[in-house]
């Protein structure tokens, strides 16, 4: 974002205590810092908005522990990407759960490129590991970035193979945690030749709830998302599937019927992903879609604020868990459901996701906490 002005420290600072406070995901981040024109102000009234949820005695990240996490990420080498902020990636302003800050190690230039994703199995056949290479060197030769999950199998050949043209990887865990640790040569050139990105602190160890969250940034990032190979139940999977929720293109390159490492690619290729044989079928499709640049996230006004709740919405919240289930439900239905004004309807969600009852999910959607 070129022409977005820079952050003063203090806001620097408020955005990133904002983030790691309890119960503030993504999306919940962008609805409070539109609804109070500032972090500082959103983390002045995150305790009362908790209180009136259920929480006594919530309190916002510590200035200390925001402090610690600036000090960790000087001390990698690595930069502070905020969200509408200069060196962010645009590609993501557009995601209702666009990351609300980034840690960047290498050129951050590399996200200003269009960019594809290239996916697929940790365990890939030796078919598929060209598969990834050849496709990274000439989508890489053709202007793209390339962009991956830093894994082992798939992610790293297509890194290995586009670290000469430009290559982005998305950690699971903090920017200072490679994993796994057979990457860490690879790492220390991306740094040096790409861009390494990671949405968690410094020093945080990656376990599984943490890929979900670092694929949708794969696949928000790319214009397209090629799975390689992949299993039918795969991580691979849940990027395609974060890829269509974004409007993004998913492509598959097909495989053997008799190959489990393919079944995923072949689900997809069913489903309508477009086929893969070689970079120019991905240069082809993409082509009207390059043409017509994406618009960039809506943002509501700094002083539109949700209203309080008036007397006949005060049974609202037991509404809307009555209305949820397991199963992710997109808001709208909720406003039809329930007969809520919109405004309403809204801050009620905050409230439940903060008090950790509702779970959101991307597209709009939310299933019960």
């Amino acid at each position: 974002m070129p022409d977005a002005p820079p952050l003063t420290e203090a806001e620097t600072l408020a955005r990133l205590r904002l983030a790691r406070s309890r119960r503030v995901g993504a999306t919940t981040f962008h609805r409070l810092l539109a609804e109070h024109g500032s972090a500082a102000a959103a983390l002045a009234a995150l305790p009362e908005i908790a209180r009136a949820a259920g929480a006594e005695g919530y309190a916002p990240c510590p200035e200390g522990v925001a402090r610690a996490e600036l000090a960790a990420g000087r001390r990698a080498g690595a930069r502070l990407l905020s969200f509408a902020a200069p060196g962010y990636p645009a590609a993501l302003a557009d995601l209702d759960d666009a990351p609300p800050l980034l840690w960047a190690l290498g050129d951050p230039a590399l996200a200003a490129r269009p960019m594809i994703a290239l996916v697929g199995a940790r365990n890939a056949s030796s078919l598929g590991l060209r598969m990834a290479q050849r496709l990274a060197q000439e989508l890489g030769a053709a202007g793209f970035t390339v962009v991956s999950g830093l894994a082992r199998g798939i992610d790293a050949a297509a890194h290995e193979a586009a670290l000469a043209s430009g290559t982005i990887g998305v950690q699971a865990g903090g920017i200072d945690v490679i994993y796994p640790a057979e990457n860490t040569a690879l790492s220390a050139r991306m740094a040096g030749q790409g861009l390494r990105l990671a949405e968690l602190p410094p020093g945080t160890q990656p376990q599984a709830r943490h890929f979900p969250q670092r694929n949708r940034i794969i696949a928000g990032l790319a214009r397209a998302t090629v799975v390689i190979e992949a299993a039918a139940r795969s991580g691979s999977l849940l990027t395609a599937r974060n890829a269509l929720d974004y409007g993004r293109e998913v492509m598959a390159v097909p495989g053997h019927p008799m190959d489990a490492r393919a079944a995923g690619c072949n689900l997809l290729l069913r489903d309508g992903a477009l086929l893969v044989r070689g970079a120019e079928d991905v240069i082809e499709a993409l082509g009207a879609v390059m043409s017509a640049p994406r618009p960039a996230r809506p943002m509501p006004p700094a002083a539109a604020k949700s209203p309080p709740p008036g007397p006949a919405a005060t049974d609202a919240p037991a509404r809307v868990l009555a209305a949820l289930g397991p199963s992710p439900t997109p808001e709208d239905a909720l406003l039809r459901t329930l007969g809520l004004e919109a405004p309403v309807l809204a801050q009620v969600l905050v409230l439940l996701e903060l008090e950790g009852q509702v779970t959101r999910h991307p597209g709009g959607l939310f299933s019960l906490g």
